[in-house]
């Protein structure tokens, strides 16, 4: 008999990890071997279990973003799948987490219904369509990058990403600094930069920018 597959599952809200857990340990072929409340700690956790098959994220989580996290775990475990979970229903999400490395993401709303199907294309290596979605853009998205045309280009760098996702948590520059271990001068720098690249013209803005594109919710 094949060993279920390892999961692991990060979500900042307790309540969605045990629904979502029950799910999944329903199936005889899935099992969640470890839980991060954010993409940070989602990211140690794939560093000390090797033998993870599957992350799924939430895409809106505090310190790092699920996309951020999977950014990071797709250039540290290439073959590790990974999926998001999110309670935005956007294309543009689906887009951002194929380009992060993820093989699609579904809806919190419909969960209980796709979450086992979606993971089980994800560890067969295939992008999951959730039914609603708009198939003719994701498929004319994925011929573009199968071919190797350009995809749509990013506003800001992944790092200025970061930068931003803190801003609008509160933090201050020093903080920041401490924690991307980084000086307090050059995040300044980068959020001048940011300020000046989103035509924004302060903090408030900033946090306005981050909650409209999901890096933190309102």
């Amino acid at each position: 008999m094949t060993a279920p597959a390892r999961i692991l599952l990060a979500d900042d809200h307790a309540l969605v990890r045990s629904g979502v857990r029950l799910i999944l340990d329903a199936e005889a072929d899935l099992t969640v071997v470890a839980e991060a409340d954010d993409g940070a700690d989602a990211v140690l956790r794939a560093r000390e279990d090797p033998g993870l098959d599957l992350a799924i994220l939430d895409i809106a989580m505090p310190r790092q973003t699920g996309l951020q996290a999977a950014r990071e775990l797709s250039r540290l475990r290439p073959g590790l799948r990974i999926l998001m979970l999110t309670m935005y229903d956007n294309e543009q999400y689906f887009f951002e987490a194929l380009r992060a490395g993820a093989s699609g993401y579904v809806p919190k709303s419909v969960a209980d219904r796709d979450l086992v199907e979606a993971c089980r294309a994800a560890l067969r290596d295939e992008p999951f369509i959730y039914p609603g979605a708009e198939t003719t853009l994701i498929r004319t998205y994925l011929d573009r990058a199968r071919t190797g045309e350009d995809l749509p280009a990013r506003p800001i760098t992944e790092r200025e990403e970061e930068i931003l996702k803190l801003v609008a948590e509160g933090h201050t520059s020093k903080e920041i600094g401490d924690l991307l271990v980084i000086s307090a001068k050059t995040v300044e720098r980068h959020r001048a930069n940011l300020l000046q690249k989103l035509g924004l013209r302060d903090r408030l803005e900033l946090t306005r920018y981050a909650i409209r594109v999901g890096l933190i919710e309102p």
